[in-house]
């Protein structure tokens, strides 16, 4: 073990070529965003040595872009809702393809998950009479979002960044895992450098809990930011583990388009939530021209109808701005290709003509000074430029419902780099019950499988040196090239634009293969990819290492994009315009790696059999 405290001594040269960092701990929780955080803090409340281990910074996650809220059946605005209508609202959302256990432990377990978290100090929002506050959210039939005014993942990360301090749990900051390491058919530890010298560092022990986050940076528009590289989805892969549902890739419908300084950042579902409505360069409200056979019983036919909704009275139907996100980025998408978008390719988000200067000021505190300090755009004042980018990733590591291990025994993976919990597309407000949910589950479960261990899985040398020299294969391509082949920077951007062409919204059979090919060419290039300079901090050479991982996942996409032959969800076919529940209803396309190492290959598996006493809320 280290001497040195984790979070504060990488000091050590990186041009050193003796010696390298070792750490003993039960459990490592690779990520530190909300789930990572909530694992950690459940293994290590289970008696667990716990260590959180993070490419950026502790809290530097996507669960802060979370604005709108947690979904939980607490029934404080409407005493009807209970669970079994949030599972309800889950399946229906995610299309039916959703594992139907997860769906059901979320329902049930994100109250009390949120309860906990008042408990640990977050500052919910509260109605007149002092419960949570929960507000309204596409595809959810019942207010049930508990928020903190537009900053509920910030306030989430608060609570569990302090609390995970306070436990003293051991946290390694800007430390990449770039291997998982194996003892037979079990984990044994996980092998990273630290980014700032370059020093190996590897970490021995019986559980790993992956929380690595998304895979948006494949994408040229995306809301997600520079870490988001699908590292733990290729980590799994490579250790032996599959994917799951990973052609279903969420386009948030509202992403600014402009100006510049704001473009890809996230407006929140609040917004329409709380009165904003989606007009196109006509002036039309839209929306009302996209609502699919499957809502029309609970969305309002008239803009009368929609705006009584708003009020809170009962009975009307809500409004077709708050139906699940894949139908509105779509719809946004269809009358941006009739022309009928904004002077800078997307349509206007409009509440300053809905609601008073005042209560778009409390109500959405960051939205307003956001965008105001960023952009000069006063949301109280006009409407916004918005349109479709890539957001989440439904698809990720195929786990156990109950338990979130996956098939390599003492990997587990949790948050948005795990799969089955959202099916073909997620409800706005569920992220955030997933994390914590999940995350306390995982954290429990790793720590209870290190803990029943006779003897610990043992780290082989051989597979420690394989690792390091995998790490440093770039600067051994450079030192061989004489100076010329390609640079990482250059390829990445091919690699967006290609996915972003080929593989966004609306895919075809054509485009997809095209894709493929592509990749095919980007993984060549990336074998002569030249890396200049020193292991100390060298952001060419952290993002060739993170290549590596984006072009598998985006490969993962594409092929799993071409074989599902019908549109669901977050994946739509122009080729195949209809969801064909015959053939594609009943199963998921799971990905795993290809026998050379270097790709992927698909297969088929049935979906889990859902008993009868929940099919019946979907008769």
């Amino acid at each position: 073990m280290s001497d040195r405290h984790p979070m504060t001594g990488n000091e050590m040269s990186g041009a050193s070529e003796g010696g390298m960092e070792r750490h003993e701990y039960d459990v490592v929780v690779v990520g530190a965003g909300g789930a990572g955080l909530r694992a950690a803090i459940a293994a290590h409340e289970a008696g667990a040595r716990t260590a959180v281990v993070c490419k950026s910074l502790l809290g530097k996650a996507h669960t802060v872009m979370a604005e709108g809220g947690i979904a939980a059946a607490m029934g404080n605005r409407w005493p009807e809702d209970n669970w079994e209508v949030h599972f309800r609202d889950t399946m229906r959302g995610g299309k039916m393809l959703n594992n139907w256990r997860m769906a059901q432990l979320h329902a049930q377990e994100a109250p009390e998950r949120v309860q906990e978290l008042e408990d640990w100090g977050a500052l919910f929002d509260r109605t007149d009479d002092g419960l949570i506050s929960q507000r309204d959210f596409g595809g959810h039939k019942y207010a049930r979002l508990a928020h903190v005014g537009d900053r509920t993942g910030l306030e989430m990360i608060r609570t569990l960044q302090q609390r995970t301090v306070q436990l003293g749990i051991d946290v390694f900051m800007e430390c990449t895992i770039t291997e998982l390491l194996k003892d037979a058919d079990r984990v044994s530890g996980a092998f990273g450098y630290w980014r700032e010298t370059g020093r190996f560092v590897a970490f021995e022990a019986p559980t790993v809990i992956l929380a690595t986050g998304g895979i948006g940076k494949s994408f040229k528009v995306t809301s997600n930011s520079w870490e988001y590289t699908g590292d733990g989805h290729a980590l799994a892969l490579r250790a032996g583990a599959a994917l799951i549902n990973m052609e279903f890739v969420q386009f948030h419908p509202t992403g600014m388009v402009w100006p510049p300084s704001v473009k890809g950042l996230l407006v929140t579902e609040s917004v329409r939530g709380d009165g904003g409505i989606l007009r196109n360069s006509e002036g039309k409200r839209f929306m009302f021209d996209y609502i699919p056979e499957f809502f029309k019983a609970e969305t309002a036919d008239t803009e009368e109808e929609a705006d009584r909704w708003y009020e809170d009275k009962k009975n009307n139907r809500r409004p077709p701005e708050l139906l699940p996100r894949d139908e509105v980025a779509r719809a946004i998408n269809s009358e941006i290709k009739a022309g009928r978008g904004s002077p800078h390719g997307g349509v206007f988000l409009d509440i300053a003509s809905r609601r008073s200067p005042e209560f778009i000021r409390k109500r959405l505190p960051s939205m307003y000074h956001q965008f105001k300090e960023l952009a000069d755009v006063d949301i109280t004042q006009e409407a916004m430029e918005i349109g479709p980018t890539c957001h989440y990733v439904m698809g990720g590591v195929e786990v156990d419902a109950d338990t979130q291990e996956s098939a390599v025994t003492g990997l587990y993976a949790v948050g948005e780099c795990s799969g089955g919990m959202h099916g073909s597309n997620r409800l706005g407000g569920n992220s955030l019950g997933d994390l914590l949910v999940f995350g306390k589950r995982a954290g429990e479960h790793a720590a209870s499988s290190a803990a029943g261990l006779s003897a610990r899985p043992a780290v082989r040398e051989d597979d420690v040196k394989a690792a390091k020299t995998s790490a440093l294969a770039p600067f051994e391509v450079s030192a061989g090239s004489g100076g010329g082949g390609e640079n990482p920077y250059t390829i990445q951007q091919d690699l967006q634009q290609s996915m972003n062409d080929l593989v966004g919204i609306i895919r075809t059979a054509a485009e997809l293969e095209k894709s493929l090919r592509e990749i095919e060419l980007f993984k060549e290039r990336a074998k002569a990819m030249v890396v200049e300079g020193h292991r100390q901090y060298n952001p060419g050479w952290h993002l060739s290492i993170d290549l590596r991982n984006m072009l598998l996942v985006s490969e993962a996409v594409a092929k799993a994009a071409l074989a599902r032959e019908e549109s669901r969800g977050g994946h739509t076919r122009d080729d195949f315009p209809l969801t064909d529940n015959e053939v594609w209803g009943t199963k998921n396309l799971v990905v795993s790696l290809d026998a050379d190492g270097t790709g992927v290959d698909l297969s088929e598996k049935p979906l889990p059999v859902m008993p009868g006493e929940l099919e019946k809320y979907f008769d």
